[in-house]
């Protein structure tokens, strides 16, 4: 998913341009295919929602620690820093486990596209709207894109023949609110993939308390399983670890700017191959929300790494 907290390992190695362009493309990929994992898994297969979320942050918990302890293989082990279970917080598993389980119960009735544009356009205003907060200044043309984005979000759920429900726009809101609460909370919080994967080995028994909650309506089968495990194990591990490593070549701006092209991706991804329609309310709203945001971030003074 997008807007992770552009953190590295101290003194990281700065990748070269064509490996950063690589490891762009694919963590971008991976963000992107998340939304259609998560759409396939809950509209084609017999997973549940609360099976999906605990099966994709159990897994996405495992490959992030072994991470961790693999980097660190060669440091001393009583090492505390080195133990994924040391780092991250509950406070921010917490906003992790909210908006996995909003992600997936959202994704139940909502298309890939529409949903990944819900839950970016709100990550994004969310943390626009902490930064006005907390005392930012916006200029004329960031003020004219955040209303765009807005507006665009607004026009997403209007009454119209392709509209979701109030109810899955909510959940895939929470999400979003939830996920700027856990990247606003993870900047300057040191090593990012050690501290994601403390994170999600806290935000797992959260799911799986979740799942024991619902249990009587729980059912899965293997094809569901296993796109939950890849949506834990690949698109999200793997994919936040690829992601990290391509920020260490990449300005906050451009970094930021990228991930624009996510719900660009899911919605390609919703119409070839989920064989989802492109509304004109949806190529609307997501010129909006896109092009607001996109005005945002190119109009802020420039970028430190």
């Amino acid at each position: 998913m997008p807007a992770l907290p552009p953190l590295a390992s101290p003194a990281p190695a700065v990748p070269s341009p064509a490996r950063t362009a690589l490891l762009t493309v694919v963590a971008l990929i991976a963000f992107a295919g998340n939304s259609l994992l998560c759409r396939v898994a809950l509209k084609q297969t017999g997973i549940d929602a609360a099976s999906f979320t605990s099966v994709r942050l159990t897994s996405g918990a495992l490959v992030l620690a072994l991470l961790v302890l693999w980097r660190a293989r060669g440091l001393c082990a009583d090492d505390a820093p080195t133990r994924p279970w040391h780092n991250g917080n509950w406070t921010s598993a917490g906003a992790l486990f909210v908006y996995a389980a909003g992600f997936s119960f959202a994704y139940i009735s909502l298309s890939a596209a529409t949903g990944a544009l819900l839950l970016f356009g709100v990550v994004q205003t969310s943390m626009i709207g902490w930064g006005l907060w907390r005392g930012e200044r916006l200029q004329p043309l960031q003020w004219l894109g955040l209303i765009a984005a807005s507006a665009g979000l607004v026009w997403l759920l209007l009454p119209g023949l392709a509209t979701p429900s109030l109810s899955a726009g909510l959940l895939m809101a929470s999400a979003g609110v939830a996920w700027a609460v856990y990247t606003l909370r993870g900047r300057g919080a040191g090593d990012a993939t050690a501290v994601t994967a403390g994170n999600f080995l806290r935000a797992t028994p959260l799911a799986l308390a979740l799942s024991a909650l619902l249990w009587t309506q729980a059912h899965w089968d293997a094809p569901g399983l296993l796109l939950a495990l890849a949506s834990g194990a690949l698109a999200s591990g793997l994919g936040y670890a690829v992601w990290y490593t391509a920020l260490r070549g990449l300005t906050a701006t451009r970094a930021a700017i990228l991930q624009l092209t996510v719900p660009a991706l899911a919605t390609a991804g919703g119409v070839l191959l989920l064989g989802e329609p492109l509304s004109p309310q949806l190529l609307g709203a997501s010129v909006a929300v896109l092009g607001g945001v996109a005005l945002v971030i190119a109009a802020r003074a420039p970028a430190r790494r």
